[in-house]
């Protein structure tokens, strides 16, 4: 059985790509910092289902703390399957952005990349297989007003995935990244009504977790072993 951590697991999205990689047969490590109570719900309703599953809790940002929680999950077997999902958004005018909005969302999603992907590298490496996803957004490819840090992280995570595909090819690893456009879940409701969807999404709705939790099942699979050091969008038209 190989061993997954999906990073923001708890979340809308998150919870979907779970799900989907314990009902291919997986056993997930759903993380979560501050919604914690919601990762062990999900474990337990994905138990009840016959999956696999258990919760870990660490903030991405603090190296430490998250090189201390994956020391300990790698001391049983290395993690094969990674989905680096924890993000944020703090949007703001440019002009009117402070430091802190810019520095807060660059580290959850910049460092935090760094401070998960690379103390797994290694031993995934030793296996000869292993899959790293990385979820972005639409943003980073077209750019968003009031998401300059945000692009900007993402589009980072772009580069660096391009990079770490080359580094990681020989050993059987696959680096690739999934740039959701607007997607139904809680942290969109807010943002997007019905008419701006209607406008901005040529099929005239927002995608579905379990959609984006789709494309990351085969990402992950064996039929996916010679996709490597791609962005692929899914966003329903959008570009």
């Amino acid at each position: 059985m190989k061993r997954a951590l999906v990073t923001g697991g708890s979340g809308g999205i998150g919870a979907a790509i779970c799900r989907r990689l314990a009902a291919d047969g997986c056993h997930v490590f759903v993380h979560a910092h501050r919604n914690l109570d919601q990762a062990h719900a999900l474990v337990d309703d994905i138990l009840a289902g016959g999956g696999s599953a258990t919760p870990v809790g660490f903030d991405v940002t603090d190296a430490a703390a998250t090189s201390a929680a994956l020391e300990a999950l790698l001391a049983e077997a290395p993690i094969q399957i990674l989905v680096n999902n924890a993000g944020i958004h703090d949007d703001a005018v440019f002009p009117g952005m402070r430091a802190e909005q810019w520095q807060r969302v660059i580290d959850v999603s910049l460092n935090g990349f760094f401070n998960v992907t690379q103390p797994l590298t290694m031993p995934m490496m030793r296996t000869r297989w292993g899959r790293i996803i990385t979820i972005s957004s639409v943003a980073a490819i077209t750019g968003n007003r009031g998401q300059t840090n945000y692009a900007a992280a993402k589009g980072a995570l772009h580069s660096a995935s391009r990079s770490l595909s080359q580094e990681l090819a020989s050993r059987g690893i696959t680096v690739n990244v999934v740039a959701p456009g607007i997607i139904d879940t809680l942290m969109s409701e807010g943002t997007f009504d019905a008419a701006a969807i209607a406008r901005l999404v040529p099929m005239k709705r927002a995608g579905r977790p379990a959609e984006v939790a789709d494309l990351i099942g085969f990402l992950a699979s064996e039929q996916a072993a010679y996709i490597s050091g791609q962005v692929i969008s899914i966003n329903g038209g959008m570009i």
